[in-house]
Parts: structure tokens; sequence; C-alpha cells
């Protein structure tokens, strides 16, 4: 009997549709003729239809252009459509941050700026995931006017208009300052990015080795001469010894494994909670000697070997600033554990490992001539109870090793030297437990 009754109502069905085919208008289409039909028919389903799932897709960025004007300078960002963008200033150094959902950056690079206003540069980027940010460095203090919201117009996106007007340095500190609401969001995802349940130490088999790619997210890092970016590079290495360490037999995490941000703090307390054997830092070198080359690897000191040391990690330790995250006032318990280098067996593990490197890569890679192992106080090598290096990998400012360092044969032979000397730090390690055991 359910069955007739079902082809019943087909055959009804299939009438009606029939009839109304007939019927319609030429501008209609077979599926509005069929929606007409199934509403007709609605006596014989009166359950609601089920809502379409929402559309997911990313805004896109599709160009940034700045114009300086008498009093004032006008930043104007083209989006695909308009999504949710606020404003907040930061100084030491000053900066106006610009911050959006995550979107999807269809820029060829930002323009230089005149240099005679107000800005100097800006950034853009990926700032945490499921966060962009423009952030614009400040040559003088401004305040950020009401931002205009333009439509479409002769074949453009949406325009977002931020005027910055001149204001004195007094009145810039007076409002600039990481929102609440922004800081407590920083605070959270910063403890839920660590690990949940590290391995406890007397059932790890395995050595634990943490890899550090520097920089990340609107922290390019140095720039080669052919445009390269430090961050892309120390990236590629990173990913590349990660392969022949796991390879290996070692346990391996990555502080990033993508092109985003990680707080230099976030680095060491990462190391940290995985209980870390040996955490590995990858960076690129810089001089405004195009002719200097050479791989260098940095241990932990008070006082850096050299002031060029000293100015290297003055550098990288102020990269916080450049994705908008102060930590220099730090006042939580970790930080006078960070600071106390009483842990000397740490750091003898940690020079110890910067020599096998060396005598490792000399065969692979160019070698900075004068004291290539060099110590300076990073503030990622400071977990005091992780030996760590800071690998300068070589200099981007000079074109022959900027090309090399791009080469696929160049990684995968730094990556094998590396993970060489790995090999050799636990050996001996374990030889002298073997030694000493009662």
């Amino acid at each position: 009997m359910r069955l007739l009754q079902v082809s019943m109502l087909a055959a009804l069905a299939c009438l009606a549709l029939g009839v109304a085919l007939a019927q319609a208008p030429a501008a209609q289409t077979v599926d509005d003729v069929i929606d007409k039909v199934l509403r007709d028919a609605g006596k014989a389903d009166t359950r609601p239809a089920a809502p379409p799932p929402p559309q997911v897709h990313e805004t896109v960025v599709m160009s940034a252009r700045m114009g300086e004007h008498d009093d004032r300078t006008r930043f104007v960002v083209e989006l695909s459509e308009p999504i949710a963008m606020r404003t907040f200033t930061l100084n030491n150094p000053n900066r106006v941050v610009i911050d959006m959902p995550l979107v999807k950056w269809h820029l060829d690079g930002p323009p230089r700026p005149g240099g005679y206003g107000a800005v100097r540069s800006y950034r853009y980027g990926t700032f945490r995931p499921g966060n962009s940010r423009f952030v614009i460095d400040l040559n003088q203090p401004v305040v950020v006017g009401e931002p205009m919201v333009l439509p479409p117009e002769n074949g453009s996106g949406y325009r977002v208009v931020f005027d910055l007007f001149p204001t004195t340095q007094a009145k810039f500190d007076r409002t600039a300052g990481w929102p609440e609401d922004l800081r407590a969001r920083y605070t959270a995802s910063e403890l839920a990015a660590l690990p949940k349940n590290p391995p406890p130490p007397q059932t790890r088999i395995k050595r634990m080795i943490v890899i550090d790619p520097g920089h990340g997210g609107l922290d390019p890092g140095t720039h080669g001469s052919d445009g390269a970016n430090e961050k892309d590079l120390v990236l590629a290495v990173s990913l590349q010894l990660q392969r022949v360490l796991l390879a290996r037999g070692y346990t391996v995490h990555m502080t990033r494994d993508s092109d985003v941000p990680v707080e230099l703090g976030q680095r060491a307390r990462i190391a940290r909670s995985w209980r870390a054997d040996l955490m590995i830092s990858i960076h690129a070198n810089w001089n405004t000697n195009p002719d200097i080359k050479g791989l260098s690897i940095y241990s932990l000191s008070d006082k850096g070997s050299d002031a060029e040391a000293r100015a290297l990690a003055k550098k990288e330790n102020g990269a916080d600033k450049l994705i908008g995250v102060d930590l220099s006032g730090d006042n939580s318990g970790v930080g006078p554990i960070l600071i106390d280098l009483a842990q000397r067996d740490t750091m003898n593990k940690s020079s110890h490992f910067a020599e096998l490197a060396l005598a490792e890569l000399r065969s692979e890679t160019d070698i900075l001539p004068h004291m290539p192992h060099r110590d300076a106080g990073f503030v990622v090598l400071k977990a005091p109870d992780v030996p760590a290096v800071l690998i300068e990998l070589g200099f981007l400012s000079n074109p022959e090793e900027a090309r090399k360092m791009q080469t696929d044969g160049w990684r995968a032979r730094v990556a094998r030297a590396i993970a060489a000397a790995v090999d050799r730090q636990f050996m001996a390690t374990a030889e002298a437990g073997s030694a000493t055991a009662p």
C-alpha cells in the first residue's frame, strides 16, 4: 500500500511538472519550475528545509597604498569585501597596528613611503592563527582618525581609509598600548600553544630535539640582495632538518612549521615544556660589507664574545616589537630563572654541541673565518635547563652565499651535517653515562 502511494505521488509530480513546463513563461528555468512543483506538493512533506551550509571563504586584500598630504598621511586598504578592522597604537618604537581576521594577501609588496612624512614603512602578514595585521612604523607620533569605508566603483573593491594626523609624543603615549581584550587573548593563546602533556623523561627513550626557525609572520628577518626573506630560508632549512632527524629516530618538535610569528620567550618555553634535550635555533645573517660570508654558531653568554655579537643579539631580541609584543617588562616568576646563568652544565653542553656542529659543517659550507663559535645573550638560548645554540647559516647580504642558500642541495647537505652533530652529541653523552655508571 505504501509503495502504491509513493508511485501515485511520483506520477502526480511528473504530471504537474509536465503541465508546469508547458505553461511556464520562457524566462523560467527548469529549476524554477521544479521549485514551484515542490512548493505545490509541499502537503506531502511539511518538514522545514535544512538551512544551506555556511559559505567558508577568506577576504582578499587586493592592494594597499599611502599618500602624504600637508595635514595628514592617508593609508588606504582595498578589500574584496568589508571585514571588521580596528586600530591601536604602540610606542617604543611608535607604531600603528591595524588588526583584522585572517585574510589572503594578494599584494606585490609594500611600496616605499616617501620617507619625509609621518610613516617610515609598513609591513603585513599573519600575526597568529586566525589573525592578520598591518604594522605601520612611524617617523613621528600620530593620532588615527575614524576609518571610512568606500563602496566598490570602477572595478575596485571595498576601500578602507585610515587618516593619520600629527600629534605630540605625550598625547601619543597616553593612548598607546595593547588593548585589554587582545592582551588577554594573547595570554590565553600563548598558554594554549604549549604542549598539554609533554612526555615524562623517565618513559622517553628517544632524544627530544626542538627546532626553532627564526622570525615569521610580520617579522621577515633580514633580506637578501635578491629579495629573499630570512624567515622563508630558515623555515625551509628547519623543515629539512626535521625530516632528517625524524628518519634517524629522534623526537622532533618545531616552534613554528609555517609562516606564523612566535614570540621569543615563547620559543624557549616550548623547549622547556617538552623537556628538550637540545634546542637548535636557525637564522641567517646580514652585514653592511657584502664580501663577508660564512656560517657561525652562537651559544649563551652574559656579555657576548664581541661587539658584533652583542649588536646581533640586541636585534634578534627586539624582534617581538616588530609584531606588536614587548616582553621587556615581564615581571613573571620565570624572569629571574631565565636570567640566572648558574646552570653551567647546560651552557657547557651548548658550547660542546656548537663545536661538534662546526666540525661537521666545515666540509659542507663556508664557515666564518674569524671566531665562528661565538656567544651572546639571545633570549631563545636562555632556557636554563635546555642546551641550545643559534646557527647563523650565512650572510644574505653576500650575493654568492645568498644564491647558494636558496638551493635544495645546499640545504640538504647542511641539514645532514647538523643531524650528524646531534648524533655525536648524544653518542658522547651515552658513552660518558656508561663510563660513570655504578
